[in-house]
């Protein structure tokens, strides 16, 4: 299950019939299953999406099941669908990293609002992913001399100072230079300092 999905977990047969409907109505692709212990059963690490999860259930609570989803890695932005007397326990979730939560009863609206925010934040987060990865894989490319050029670079030193400070010549550097900016795909000093910034925040 590789494309973006709304996870719904509730033990109440009725509710999850009228979320799936209202999903569908929307064009949000949704699966649900009707208790945490199913959807931990088949939870894969490579799911996208979102998860809406009951805060009460029968066996494993909402907040069970968050807990375990946290402890497997899960990066899946949760919502917690809750009652008025669970909005502390939904509070403490959300300090756990859960997403948001909304009290019932709820408006729709409001619920699929949410929704689409959530799948957006995940889709956001695949998006940096993949970004890190690609830039990870262009400095995998350098050799060990090229990355102590880069990082002289990177500390805005000029290409004299660089050469003094690593015993080598001015043209040595030029040439360190130039394959540095080939392998990362950028055209300036600048542009090489904005692209490694996506790896250290």
């Amino acid at each position: 299950m590789n494309t973006a999905c709304t996870h719904i977990i509730d033990d109440d047969e009725a509710i999850r019939d009228a979320l799936e409907w209202l999903f569908k109505t929307r064009g949000v692709p949704c699966r649900s299953w009707a208790s945490a212990e199913a959807f931990l059963a088949d939870w894969r690490g490579d799911w996208r999406g979102c998860v809406v999860l009951d805060i009460r259930m029968q066996g494993m609570s909402g907040l069970e099941c968050f807990d375990e989803l946290l402890a497997r890695g899960c990066r899946l932005p949760v919502i917690f669908i809750t009652g008025h007397g669970d909005v502390p326990m939904a509070v403490a979730a959300l300090k756990k990293g859960a997403f948001h939560f909304i009290e019932k009863p709820f408006n729709d609206h409001d619920l699929v609002d949410l929704v689409e925010k959530a799948l957006a934040t995940d889709d956001e987060r695949l998006r940096v992913a993949a970004s890190r990865e690609t830039i990870e894989a262009r400095l995998a490319t350098l050799t060990q001399r090229e990355r102590e050029v880069m990082e002289l670079i990177l500390e805005g030193k000029y290409n004299k100072v660089i050469a003094d400070e690593l015993s080598i010549s001015m043209r040595t550097v030029e040439a360190h230079r130039s394959r540095i900016f080939d392998k990362m795909e950028v055209r300036s000093a600048v542009e090489l300092a904005q692209l490694l910034t996506t790896l250290r925040n």
